[in-house]
Formats: C-alpha cells, sequence, structure tokens
C-alpha cells in the first residue's frame, strides 16, 4: 500500500509539472525589420546551458559519463558522442523543418548557410530537461530558449530578443530514448517561434 501511494504522489507531481504552459515573448526591442526578409543565418549557442539539476551542462555529462561506464567499459563515452552528435543530427534540423513550416508562408527562410543574410537569429539553448520513461512513470523533456536577432555583419547590434520557456516534448507513448524526447522540444520550439514570428513580424 505504501509503495502504492508514492507512485500515485510521483504521478500526481509529474502531472503537475506537465501541464506548465510554454511561454514565449519579447523582452528586448521589436521585430520590424523582418518584414521583407527573405533569409535569415541561424546559428545556436549552448554555452551557458544548464542541464536537469545541473547549472552547467559539462557536469551533467561528466556524471553521466561516469556512471554509464562504471556500468559498462566504454558506454559512457558512446553517450557523450550522441549528445553533442545530436544536435547537428537531430535537433537542429528539427528546428528547423518546423520553423520553416511557417515561416515560408512569408517568404522566409532560416537556415544555418545563409551566410549573405543582412540579420542573423541566435537560440541560445538556457535549459534542458531530458525528462525519463520507465514505463510506469514519465517526465516530459523541456528546454527554455532565449532567441536573439542580430545584424550578421555586426553581432554586437542587438534587434530583439524572444524568451521561450517551458517549451515541451514528449512523445506518441514509447518516448523511452532522452534524444528522441528533446528532439520533440526542439520540433515543438520550431513550430511556435516559426507561428509567431508570421503572426507578429511579417504582417
Amino acid at each position: 500500500m505504501k509503495i502504492v501511494k508514492t507512485v500515485l504522489v510521483a504521478l500526481v507531481v509529474l502531472s503537475i509539472t506537465a501541464v506548465q504552459a510554454q511561454k514565449i515573448k519579447v523582452t528586448e526591442g521589436d521585430l520590424s525589420f523582418l518584414k521583407g526578409q527573405t533569409e535569415v543565418l541561424l546559428e545556436y549557442d549552448y554555452s551557458e546551458m544548464a542541464v536537469g539539476k545541473f547549472d552547467k551542462e559539462e557536469d551533467y555529462v561528466n556524471k553521466k559519463v561516469a556512471e554509464y561506464n562504471e556500468a559498462e567499459a566504454g558506454k559512457g563515452d558512446k553517450w557523450k558522442d550522441n549528445w553533442e552528435a545530436d544536435r547537428e543530427g537531430r535537433f537542429h534540423p528539427k528546428f528547423e523543418e518546423l520553423m520553416n513550416n511557417y515561416t515560408a508562408k512569408a517568404d522566409c527562410n532560416f537556415d544555418q548557410t545563409n551566410i549573405k543574410a543582412k540579420y542573423t537569429l541566435i537560440v541560445k539553448l538556457t535549459f534542458t530537461e531530458p525528462g525519463f520513461n520507465i514505463g510506469i512513470m514519465k517526465k516530459d523533456a523541456m528546454i527554455n530558449l532565449e532567441v536573439k536577432f542580430v545584424e550578421t555583419e555586426n553581432k554586437e547590434n542587438i534587434l530583439a530578443v524572444i524568451t521561450m520557456t517551458n517549451v515541451p516534448g514528449r512523445g506518441m507513448g514509447n518516448d523511452y530514448d532522452a534524444g528522441y524526447r528533446i528532439q520533440e522540444a526542439y520540433a515543438k520550439g520550431g513550430k511556435s517561434l516559426g507561428a509567431y514570428l508570421v503572426k507578429k513580424a511579417f504582417k
């Protein structure tokens, strides 16, 4: 009975966590400069990202590597390689695909190859919650972003800043892989940002 009560309490806590609302707002400048633009350079910044209970990503990674290597030699090193490779291999493509699905309506493309674009969008990851799924209990992934628009040739000139908090990442049932859950948070982030820009900047 005690175990059942503990599980029920945990499920309630996780349910409360899951319903935190995503928020998106302009915290600096305005988006009027985007009107008429057909391409924007896209960059990502992980330099100050917290992960889970860790203020520094490095501390989180070191802990996971040590735990996995202790369980099986080399497993932690492989996990670290995948953790880093997922950015270009899974997260960024999903973010850009979903974002451009919306901004295409305004004839504007956001891509890491648009080096001649007048403006650059820097997507700074400030927090990542990988979440978990152990069958009887699960916690969705979640990311916080600081989205900064700057001049490509003068990145000290900040034109606008958008904050995005509690961007959820959840799969359809069997989302046991943390990379998949986080990928879905990037997809949601790209979709939400694209829709926001079309509504607020390009009209």
